[in-house]
């Protein structure tokens, strides 16, 4: 979905997604949003590490939601579970990044809480827990 939206082809296949999803050590996580059985939207988390510092992180590396969609809360219902799955998983940071020209992604991110760092592509920051 996402990769249509941006004007890419996505390569991804089924057995790509299972093994990375549904394997034994899942690769990535990814939450979902319906509307009645529709899925609307949804996010897919990586993890990360600053290891210096023993610390876990997950980035953020997918979030999206149906246009026809935007704007009834969906995206930020799925911040949240992003959130809670992170914390769930001990991490102490979640990130995010946009495209330079995503002024509406990066105004949403830093309404969410999101910290903007110094980067290129903007890169979104946000410390979880105390």
């Amino acid at each position: 979905m996402l990769a249509s939206h941006h004007g890419d082809t996505a390569a991804v296949t089924t057995d790509d997604l299972s093994r990375d999803v549904f394997g034994v050590n899942p690769w990535i996580y990814v939450l979902v949003a319906e509307a009645g059985k529709e899925l609307v939207g949804y996010a897919a988390l990586c993890g990360l590490t600053r290891l210096q510092f023993g610390l876990r992180g997950m980035d953020m590396h997918h979030l999206f939601t149906e246009p026809a969609f935007r704007g009834c809360g969906v995206g930020q219902r799925l911040v949240e579970a992003s959130k809670i799955k992170a914390i769930s998983l001990s991490c102490s940071y979640l990130t995010v990044g946009t495209h330079p020209d995503n002024h509406r992604a990066q105004a949403f991110y830093s309404a969410m809480g999101f910290e903007r760092k110094d980067a290129h592509p903007p890169r979104f920051s946000m410390r979880l827990g105390p």
